[in-house]
């Protein structure tokens, strides 16, 4: 059951996985009880459309976040998306929360935090920290890899028949961001909040890029192959494809880490928070297909 009193924050609340959340919250809760937080007024409409409160709040601006926090009882925080400034962006955000008398953060980390080997765990491992020193009743919710991070690629793997990559035969044990954002509300929303509670959240079933690529070959009814790289081949190749050189860099870094079992769990963790399986990786891929 979920707690029908408190009131709800979600930060990133337009962005692809707040989106969600905001949803998914609202079937859990009343709508009244939910507030979402943007950066920017005409990014309201939508999330309002729930019968939801908008708030505007950034997180380079602690004063905004401390306005935004009043009232709250739980509150979901999303990290955010400026590499390298995330931890700074997050100590304000914790920092905003303790100001405001914020019951309980929950955040959205990454699989096993502590001791994963990517370059994105950094900022992770920084915020974590930061939450535990600020005495703030919390919960870590750590995702694992997101499957449409690697159906994006689909187009291009079409396109050109070969899908680029560094995870040599790491396993990956993805899921879609429903499934991430229902396991969210189902700890953000529970009737018991468990302070410290960490979480590691991953999709029921692991595949090997090439197997990954054998179902858009097969759906598509085309020949796709897979191209492992080196880590420094695959980020020149993603630079080359148009994207930054630190994103490159960073994406390159997760493959390669892959292949060394970083982004691999079999604890079904997610399963039990949402209650069902998590949605298989190769239906998302037939379905990414058929939108094409």
């Amino acid at each position: 059951m979920a707690d029908q009193t408190a009131k709800y924050l979600v930060t990133g609340a337009s962005g692809q996985l707040g989106a969600l959340v905001v949803a998914e919250l609202v079937g859990k809760v009343p709508a009244k009880n939910v507030v979402a937080l943007v950066r920017r007024p005409d990014a309201a409409a939508a999330l309002e459309g729930h019968g939801v409160e908008v708030r505007i709040g950034d997180y380079d601006d602690r004063a905004s976040l401390e306005q935004a926090f009043q009232g709250i009882d739980r509150l979901l925080l999303i990290s955010a998306s400026e590499m390298g400034r995330r931890a700074e962006q997050h100590k304000n955000a914790v920092d905003a929360a303790v100001a405001a008398g914020v019951g309980f953060l929950a955040y959205t980390s990454v699989l096993r935090a502590e001791t994963n080997s990517i370059r994105l765990a950094a900022d992770h491992r920084e915020t974590e920290a930061a939450i535990r020193a600020s005495g703030l009743p919390h919960a870590f919710l750590r995702h694992g890899w997101y499957t449409e991070n690697q159906t994006a690629s689909i187009p291009p793997a079409l396109e050109h028949g070969a899908y680029l990559g560094a995870a040599g035969d790491g396993l990956f044990s993805s899921a879609t961001r429903q499934d991430y954002a229902e396991g969210d509300v189902a700890v953000l929303a529970a009737d018991t909040i468990q302070s410290g509670a960490i979480y590691e959240l991953a999709g029921d079933e692991s595949y090997t890029m090439a197997e990954f690529v054998e179902v858009i070959s097969a759906a598509a009814g085309k020949p796709v192959a897979y191209v492992n790289m080196s880590e420094a081949e695959f980020a020149g190749a993603l630079e080359g494809a148009g994207l930054p050189a630190p994103i490159a860099a960073l994406l390159a870094d997760s493959d390669a880490n892959a292949a060394k079992g970083a982004l691999m769990d079999e604890s079904h963790t997610l399963q039990k928070l949402i209650g069902r399986p998590t949605t298989p990786w190769a239906e998302t891929v037939r379905a990414t297909e058929k939108a094409l």
